[in-house]
């Protein structure tokens, strides 16, 4: 596929509307609604950690009713099981055999608030799915999407009763986002608009399933060059070999790195990935999965000071020091 100037106008018509929609409803974060639409549109999975009340779930519920498409979600409890999440097969009377009552992850957006407060069993439902868009439940496998993406909420300041997050699910997720509290006139308007009702029960969708996957499918397509290739490369290597760092990038977190990247230039309205397009991504694809040797989280350093070492430390391609 050739990505075609008029198809990055009717990308870009897209994103915007999406962001705007929900801006509606999330005042003041426009940055944060990019990089979640961004993260929808490269077939990814989002986890947003921030303290309770400003807005996590209701961001993620906005991204659904912005598009016309499937929605659930799943209240994450100690007692929730696998089956709560992928479904069960249970007997019917009338038909004498076996029938799959699917669970609330075949849906194209799934909304798992609170995760880190199911057990660690629980969690692993959602492994196969988030990887390889499926569910196998009794030796039956079967598909999800497109498009489907989880978006999944956490409280990092309250521990008590919550199972942290296993690397090898956290690695599953493209992004970690953080909400932060918003500036005193943003909540200021907050105050006005959501004062007698709630904006969210206004929204209305304004794409539709087809049109996020034709997005997905247009970001896919935009161009790569073998040098940006090599610098993809060789930020996840900085990472693992920074004497900081215990555990740096993974592959997947390259793939990821990638994707979101492409996606990036053709918000920007570009049919090839530019340096810049990667550094805009790197710390949101990066931020959750280093992690630090104990004594340098001791001196007070943090993942956020490597990736930026690691942004300025790698030669970008097409500067002297590159060629």
């Amino acid at each position: 596929m050739t990505v075609t100037a008029q198809d990055l106008h009717w990308f870009r018509q897209k994103f915007d509307a999406i962001a705007d929609n929900i801006e509606r409803v999330i005042q003041g974060k426009r940055e944060t609604i990019e990089l979640t639409t961004t993260c929808l549109l490269s077939a990814g999975h989002l986890l947003i950690e921030d303290v309770p009340g400003v807005g996590k779930t209701l961001l993620a519920k906005s991204l659904a009713r912005s598009i016309d498409c499937t929605f659930q979600r799943i209240q994450f409890t100690p007692d929730l099981l696998p089956s709560d999440v992928t479904g069960v097969a249970v007997w019917d009377r009338d038909s004498s055999h076996f029938v799959f009552r699917p669970g609330p992850v075949f849906a194209n957006v799934l909304l798992g608030d609170e995760i880190n407060r199911a057990s660690p069993k629980t969690q692993s439902a959602l492994l196969e799915a988030m990887e390889e868009y499926q569910v196998t439940v009794d030796a039956v496998t079967r598909p999800l999407g497109p498009p489907f993406m989880v978006v999944a909420t956490q409280n990092p300041i309250e521990h008590e009763g919550t199972y942290p997050l296993p690397e090898a699910q956290l690695d599953r997720f493209m992004m970690r986002l953080t909400m932060g509290y918003p500036g005193r006139d943003k909540e200021l308007e907050m105050l006005r608009t959501h004062g007698d009702h709630s904006t969210y029960d206004d929204l209305e969708s304004v794409v539709t399933g087809d049109d996020v996957v034709r997005m997905a499918d247009i970001a896919r397509h935009i161009h790569v060059a073998d040098v940006i290739a090599s610098y993809l490369v060789d930020l996840s290597d900085a990472s693992r070999n920074d004497p900081e760092v215990l555990l740096g990038a993974s592959p997947r977190a390259t793939l990821f790195l990638q994707r979101a990247a492409r996606t990036h230039a053709a918000k920007q309205g570009r049919e090839y990935v530019a340096p810049d397009d990667v550094k805009a991504m790197l710390n949101p694809v990066l931020n959750h999965r280093l992690i630090l040797r104990p004594e340098a989280q001791m001196r007070g350093v943090t993942v956020a000071d490597i990736v930026d070492g690691i942004s300025q430390g790698v030669e970008v391609p097409g500067t002297r020091a590159a060629v």
